[in-house]
């Protein structure tokens, strides 16, 4: 078998499962009870969280546990909205963002929010002068995600930062879901950025769990209320296991990062270059620093994608139309529907998506896996 779909999520690192194991049967105390069970599981839970505080170059205060990404995403921007709406109701997001962003920003405009999405371009990136203009005295938050999940582009985040310096009560907020891991913590640590969102499936750890990053001094409503857990931010008895193990997976995520992100390119690259000698073959990802290691999408003219996945599927080789989140509705790419690709053309759209285990003999046998269906395609439609 041979899995290039780990921006749906990835598979848990052995050593994860182990600290998730270890900690449901030794520290099953609820960290907010007040006997000797629930201290050494709220001990537990301080040292998951200045682990992630550091792993970040973050402060301890600062990292909130979450559901994972789409939690997260949902509570920066509706919690801002709550927070800020008596200073103004107008909020910017991209035309390319994750569902869990853009289906916030609609709900909120049913709410009388108004919203403005930023147009992007070929490569899907917004231009960062269209951020200026549509900035107005009553923008609350700006969300961009650092890297798009379809097609792999990064996001201009520096030159957002620095307009936003002008604009010191805006929120900006990043989903980092797609970049952590990929040599970008960088970009993902600029001072003017004051929430970012991680989840941690989408690193080896477990499923359900994530992070928010939120600067201090900055303001959230919470979306979730009840016992006053995290600092009263976000109720709910915290998921100990898969949080310890979020915090395990995000330390030997980032052990010997560069290494890992070379692997990746390279083995993108192979499969780049390889397709793009195919006369029939679309690529909407490059294999530039404006686009992340990881993941690489492409379409075979006339060819629906889940038609394409389904193909490879048979070669034992596991792929995705360009997001998991919207697969099995069949309906087309939002970012390519921005990009303004052909509705004919963008539903021949597929993704690779990669991560530090997979090989170049891996990338070997997909392209040889690949020549035998695009062969068999071109051949049907002759």
């Amino acid at each position: 078998m041979i899995y290039f779909d780990n921006s749906a999520t990835t598979l848990a690192a052995p050593q994860v499962l182990q600290t998730y194991q270890q900690v449901s049967q030794d520290f099953f105390g609820n960290p907010s009870s007040l006997h000797n069970l629930g201290d050494r599981a709220a001990g537990l839970l301080r040292q998951s969280r200045q682990q992630i505080a550091e792993l970040i170059h973050a402060k301890p205060d600062e990292i909130y546990f979450t559901s994972g990404g789409t939690e997260g995403d949902n509570w920066v921007i509706k919690g801002t909205a709550l927070a800020k709406r008596q200073f103004g109701k107008h909020l910017i997001t991209t035309a390319v963002e994750h569902p869990a962003v853009k289906n916030s920003m609609a709900q909120l405009e049913q709410l009388g929010y108004q919203v403005t999405y930023l147009p992007v371009d070929e490569k899907g990136q917004i231009d960062p002068a269209d951020l200026q203009a549509a900035i107005r005295p009553d923008t609350i938050l700006v969300s961009i995600m650092a890297v798009n999940n379809e097609i792999g582009s990064i996001q201009p985040l520096a030159a957002a930062a620095k307009i936003l310096r002008q604009y010191p009560k805006i929120h900006f907020h990043v989903d980092a879901v797609q970049s952590i891991g990929k040599g970008l913590l960088s970009l993902l640590r600029l001072p003017r950025i004051d929430f970012l969102t991680f989840s941690a499936h989408k690193f080896h750890g477990p499923r359900g769990t994530g992070f928010i990053y939120a600067k201090r001094g900055r303001q959230l409503a919470p979306l979730l209320t009840g016992g006053g857990q995290e600092r009263n931010w976000r109720s709910g008895t915290e998921n100990l296991p898969a949080i310890a193990g979020m915090a395990k997976a995000l330390r030997l995520l980032l052990t010997d990062e560069q290494t890992k992100v070379k692997q990746q390119q390279a083995v993108k690259d192979k499969v780049y270059h390889h397709v793009a000698q195919a006369p029939k073959v679309t690529l909407f990802s490059q294999d530039n620093s404006d686009f992340a290691p990881h993941i690489l999408c492409f379409g075979i003219a006339g060819v629906r994608g889940e038609t394409i996945v389904h193909a490879f599927e048979n070669h034992g080789i596991y792929i995705s139309t360009t997001s998991a989140c919207s697969s099995r509705s069949g309906d087309i790419s939002g970012t390519l529907a921005a990009m303004k690709i052909a509705d004919d053309v963008a539903t021949s759209a597929i993704r690779i998506s990669l991560d530090e285990n997979n090989t170049l003999a891996e990338a070997q046998a997909f392209n040889a896996a690949f020549d035998k269906i695009y062969a068999r395609f071109q051949l049907i439609n002759s």
